[in-house]
């Protein structure tokens, strides 16, 4: 499960593994009584939405399932997944949900944007962006940046028809350049459990019923590969002044699991060169720094 990044969900962007083992030992050693009341893990647990590519799937394919399986195997442990649909109170009735006498069913969301309180959030593992998707050959071939196709000729860009997910960063930088009438409303959440975000790309952009899109850059870059005809553009945008577009994008853990967390940004550190050839297979815009905020 990724939650996707949106205003104020899109929807998420390490090498110290010893270090973290060394860490989580000096706690052992520190507090020994609460070591020993630590079983050791058994299997790696995972909350993930069932039907959120390029995240994750029932089947495996999604880009937190490979890390999740790339982690499991570092631990010698088995990776299961524990699926509850994206939607109102993931969290609660995942990593936080535990009935008395019970253990809890997962014990890591892949997938969450730096920031977020609902969960202890590990060390970032990426940094994406909010990106522009349109066709080849519709008359913004041209357009390499948000600069770029704000200056298309007025007449072109009233034409538009541009699908965004309403109450994301997408609907906003629409509204900061007076585009917010071109705009094609999607539900970020839905209650159709075969929808998924990628549609909006592979669907209603690849058959023409949009001239454009502005999704979380994961989605944007995945999907527009997978449409061969026509040929899609993604084009990563930047960070306004007063508008966040780029998300840097960790993992969750419950609160109070240091050792685990620890062990957690351990592997985010070591594995660092693998999961990033990860997300650049699945098409995954990576950026770096000067994508965020401008300062002034």
């Amino acid at each position: 499960m990724t939650a996707r990044p949106r205003a104020g969900r899109p929807v998420s962007l390490g090498a110290r593994l010893r270090a973290g083992l060394a860490g989580a030992a000096c706690c052992c050693a520190l507090i020994p009584a609460m070591a020993q009341l630590t079983p050791p893990r058994k299997e790696f647990r995972v909350c993930q939405d069932p039907n959120n590519m390029p995240f994750s799937n029932t089947k495996g394919e999604g880009i937190e399932n490979r890390i999740a399986e790339l982690f499991g195997k570092t631990l010698g442990l088995p990776v299961v997944y524990y699926s509850f649909p994206q939607r109102l109170a993931f969290f609660r009735n995942t990593l936080r949900y535990k009935l008395p006498g019970q253990d809890y069913p997962c014990d890591i969301v892949m997938g969450v944007p730096v920031g977020l309180d609902e969960v202890s959030v590990t060390k970032p593992y990426y940094r994406s962006t909010y990106a522009l998707v349109f066709p080849k050959g519709k008359g913004m071939d041209k357009v390499a940046s948000a600069e770029d196709f704000l200056k298309l000729d007025p007449a072109k860009l009233k034409s538009l028809r541009i699908g965004i997910y309403d109450r994301s960063p997408a609907s906003q930088w629409l509204n900061k350049h007076g585009l917010l009438e071109q705009g094609v409303p999607y539900k970020l959440m839905s209650a159709d459990p075969a929808q998924y975000p990628g549609e909006i790309v592979e669907r209603d952009l690849a058959e023409g019923k949009l001239d454009a899109v502005v999704v979380w850059g994961p989605i944007a870059g995945f999907f527009a590969r997978r449409v061969k005809d026509p040929a899609l553009v993604v084009v990563p945008l930047k960070s306004e002044k007063g508008l966040r577009l780029d998300y840097q994008m960790a993992m969750g853990v419950r609160y109070g699991e240091r050792e685990w967390k620890q062990q957690i940004e351990g592997l985010i550190e070591s594995k660092a060169p693998e999961i990033q050839a990860i997300l650049k297979e699945y098409g995954v815009p990576l950026v770096d720094a000067s994508f965020g905020v401008p300062n002034n």
